[in-house]
This record gives structure tokens, C-alpha cells and sequence, in this order.
């Protein structure tokens, strides 16, 4: 008898189970960038004469109720397919619809499933804060900022333009990490264009250009200060400059005359950088042509000169 009963009531509870709405899987997750279109799925069987019901959870909201959509966001609808699946709409997402959302059936006591809406936005770089372009003397402390927003936090890295190593913390590196460039002594070396890079999973990246122009007065090297010639012979003198501001750079004499290109003498610079190579080639030596020849670079911080003697 004991059995009997027994199997009676584990038949009557799938029956009366049976007559109950179920849901046939978890509600996924979504995640979504800012401004796409969303879509939640929750999926019922035997939904019979019971109602579906989607609704925010931390606020409490009801989104909606069977087919109607009682939320006055115009931004929400609802549709459904054969009363089997009812899908949540959310168009042009913002992060404030990042949260749970629950869907809901009128039973007694209350089924429910619910499903997260990740919101995620894309990196951009906030101009007010960041680093705009930067004239600093050498030698001198440099700090350059990047600030980004974005969900999830962006990342930031920094690296120069031309792909060069930069120098810093007496080592060279590819890539340095952080919102704060900062660099001690700041050097001639690290003139250049500099990329703040914020990313944070979500497409596109962004960055942002900063120049950073290094002054400094010019300096001066020879790679020859002693040339032979002959007579009649044409010679090349040769002298190296660095200097930022680009300097003046012109050849004297050794009265002090400023040398100026014709049929005797051609003067040449070519700039790389704030590197310059200046070059004064002397066409058919005589006597006269003997003697010390001085380079001179100026530029708004300092002047320096070297000179070369010319010897028969």
C-alpha cells in the first residue's frame, strides 16, 4: 500500500508541475557597445494562459507586460514568436541601460530568469586634460599627460611616432605605460612626436599626437680642423652643428669677413633635424687663400664657432 502511495504522489507532482510554465534556458548575457542595438531572449514553454512580464531590475522598472510595452523609454519595444520567445529591443544602447534585466512570469509564486546588459564604449581621449604640443629647454623636467574615457577603463601607453626606443629611467624602451610621460633631464634625443595610445578591448583605439621640441644653444664639431691643399687645387672645408632653434650658420674669414658663395667660394648647409652640416668649398687655392677659416652657428640662445686652418 505504502508504495502505491507513493508512486501516486510523484505522479501527481509532474503532473501539476507539468501545468506550469517553464523556462527552456538561462537568459544570456549581452554585451553591446554604446549606440549599437540590443537584443535580450528569454524563452517559455507551455505559457498557456500565463503572461510575460520584462522589467529593470535595479530600479524596479516594468519594461513590459505580455504585449504591451508599459516603460515611456521610446527607445524600448518587445516582440515575440509564437508565444515562445519574448525578446527585450533596446535601440541606440546608452550606459545608463548598463544593468540586470528580468523576465518575469505571472505564476504563483513568480518565475523569473534574469540576464545582464554589459554596455562597453570605445576609448576617446579627453583634449582638455591631455598634453598639447611642448617647447622645453634641455635638461629641464617634462611631464605629458593623456586622459581617456571609455567602459571599461581604457589603458595607456605611450611610444614615439618614428618607432624609435625612447630613453627613460636611464634605459630605452619601446613603449612606456601610464597615463603620466615623465622624463627626467629631457635631452636633445628625445625631440620628436609622441603617440598616446588608450585602449581598452572595445574598437577603435585612439591616439593622440604631441610634438615635444627640445631648445637648446648650438654646439659645434670639426671633423678636420687642419687641411692641406696646392696651390690651384680645390678644397672642402667641413664643419657639424646642432641647435634648436635651427641656428644661423654662416663661414668668415680670418679678418672676419662673412664669406658669401660666388666664382671663388660655394657655401652649402643641409638640415636633418636639428642636426646641420655645413660645408664651404674653396675653388682653385692660391697663397692668399691660406690661413684660418672660422664656422660660426648662432640661434636665440647662444653663438659658437670653431675654426679650420688651411695650409699649403
Amino acid at each position: 500500500t505504502r508504495n502505491i502511495e507513493s508512486n501516486s504522489i510523484s505522479t501527481l507532482g509532474v503532473d501539476y508541475e507539468s501545468t506550469f510554465p517553464r523556462f527552456v534556458e538561462p537568459i544570456p548575457n549581452v554585451t553591446v557597445t554604446v549606440g549599437r542595438d540590443a537584443l535580450m531572449a528569454c524563452v517559455v514553454e507551455n505559457l498557456r494562459g500565463y503572461r510575460v512580464a520584462w522589467v529593470r531590475v535595479d530600479t524596479q522598472t516594468i519594461l513590459s507586460i505580455h504585449h504591451n510595452v508599459i516603460t515611456q523609454n521610446p527607445r524600448i519595444s518587445i516582440s515575440y514568436n509564437d508565444h515562445r520567445s519574448w525578446y527585450l529591443h533596446i535601440k541606440m544602447v546608452q550606459e545608463v541601460d548598463r544593468g540586470w534585466y528580468m523576465c518575469q512570469i505571472n505564476t504563483d509564486p513568480m518565475r523569473s530568469r534574469k540576464g545582464y546588459l554589459q554596455v562597453v564604449v570605445p576609448p576617446s581621449i579627453v583634449d582638455r586634460e591631455t598634453s598639447s604640443d611642448m617647447v622645453v629647454l634641455e635638461s629641464t623636467n617634462v611631464s605629458m599627460t593623456c586622459k581617456a574615457t571609455g567602459y571599461p577603463e581604457p589603458f595607456i601607453m605611450w611610444r614615439r611616432e618614428d618607432g624609435q626606443d625612447i630613453r627613460y629611467n636611464g634605459d630605452f624602451v619601446n613603449v612606456v605605460d601610464g597615463e603620466i610621460l615623465y622624463i627626467t633631464k629631457v635631452s636633445r634625443l628625445h625631440m620628436g612626436i609622441y603617440l598616446c595610445i588608450a585602449s581598452n578591448g572595445v574598437p577603435p583605439s585612439i591616439s593622440k599626437r604631441i610634438s615635444l621640441k627640445v631648445q637648446f644653444p648650438p654646439m659645434l664639431s670639426i671633423p678636420n680642423q687642419l687641411e692641406g691643399a696646392f696651390v690651384g687645387q680645390d678644397v672642402t672645408l667641413e664643419c657639424r652643428t646642432e641647435a634648436f632653434p635651427t641656428s644661423i650658420n654662416y663661414w668668415t674669414t680670418e679678418r672676419g669677413d662673412m664669406i658669401i658663395s660666388g666664382d671663388k667660394y660655394e657655401s652649402v648647409a643641409m638640415d636633418n633635424g636639428y642636426k646641420k652640416y655645413m660645408m664651404l668649398k674653396i675653388r682653385r687655392v692660391d697663397k692668399l687663400d691660406f690661413g684660418s677659416y672660422r664656422c660660426v652657428a648662432k640661434n636665440s640662445l647662444g653663438e659658437t664657432d670653431g675654426v679650420i686652418k688651411l695650409e699649403g
